[in-house]
């Protein structure tokens, strides 16, 4: 288990957990506070992530740094993102968008596309920082041949927010990405971009896990699983889409059993792999993945 790939595994298996979990507990809260009290609850929400963020901060661990990070990502993202659209959404009284006289697209999921110009805006932050280890942003660099500055030392960078952002901006990218194929007004008037996003996602998380499974740390190959996953879930929230599967994580009251399970799951993978050793010797490190 300490050893490639079961490492790259149990960090693909802990993000993948969350994904579904993340939509149960948005409809939870929404069903068990009601109208009123949904939104001081995620608010609550929002503040927990934002306090993991602060202890991981204060971390020197690249490990514990790794999972408040994570973990402060998705609290911040359900709790103040995805909320405060639900909120405005319901406050500007927006109709969801039906097709075949069932809910297609939530009223403040219609809403998070006009949110991209502020997503490109502030990304041009970490795509111009020199500090960036995304390997997307740098392979840009390399080829447009882009001299950014030189990077600071690993030891100097916060790895808690950098986990934060990373988990909250992927998501954020791909739920814009996601609803622009969808909208009829848009590229969802040509089946062809809907399939074009499902086959190079699964292509593409492929490739991405592929590389992961050569990681011989947990915490790096953690960072890794996040992108690894949200792009993989992107073919998943097409598949439900199309209705090849009932998605009992937007019905949890309907499926409590395998529900349950999933979350039993999640535990059982985040426990071994946090208690995954931290101190490995320096031959056993990947020299690129």
């Amino acid at each position: 288990m300490r050893k490639a790939p079961f490492i790259g595994i149990l960090a693909f298996m802990v993000v993948l957990f969350t994904m579904p979990i993340g939509h149960m507990v948005m409809i939870l809260i929404e069903s068990i506070f009601g109208h009123h009290y949904q939104y001081p609850a995620a608010t609550l929400l929002g503040l927990i992530g934002a306090l993991f963020l602060l202890i991981g901060a204060k971390s020197e661990r690249e490990s514990s740094g790794t999972w408040l990070g994570f973990f402060a990502g998705i609290f911040i993202w359900t709790g103040w993102v995805e909320f405060s659209f639900v909120y405005f959404a319901s406050h500007l009284d927006i109709a969801p968008l039906l097709e075949n006289g069932e809910v297609a697209t939530k009223p403040e999921y219609l809403m998070m596309p006009s949110s991209i110009g502020i997503f490109l805006a502030t990304s041009l932050y970490f795509f111009f920082n020199k500090d960036t280890r995304c390997h997307f942003f740098r392979w840009f660099h390399r080829h447009l041949k882009l001299k950014v500055g030189k990077p600071s030392s690993v030891r100097n960078r916060t790895i808690s927010s950098i986990t934060a952002m990373e988990t909250i901006y992927i998501t954020w990218f791909f739920y814009i990405v996601l609803l622009l194929v969808y909208d009829e007004s848009l590229f969802g008037q040509y089946p062809f971009a809907t399939y074009s996003t499902f086959f190079i996602s699964l292509v593409w998380s492929l490739y991405l896990f592929i590389r992961l499974i050569k990681f011989k740390k947990m915490a790096p190959a953690v960072r890794y699983a996040i992108p690894t996953v949200i792009i993989f879930w992107n073919a998943v929230e097409i598949l439900g889409r199309w209705n090849f599967f009932e998605e009992i994580w937007i019905q949890p009251q309907d499926f409590v059993t395998e529900m349950i399970l999933i979350v039993i799951a999640f535990i059982s993978v985040t426990v071994i792999s946090i208690l995954m050793p931290t101190k490995i010797d320096d031959d056993h490190h990947p020299k690129r993945v």
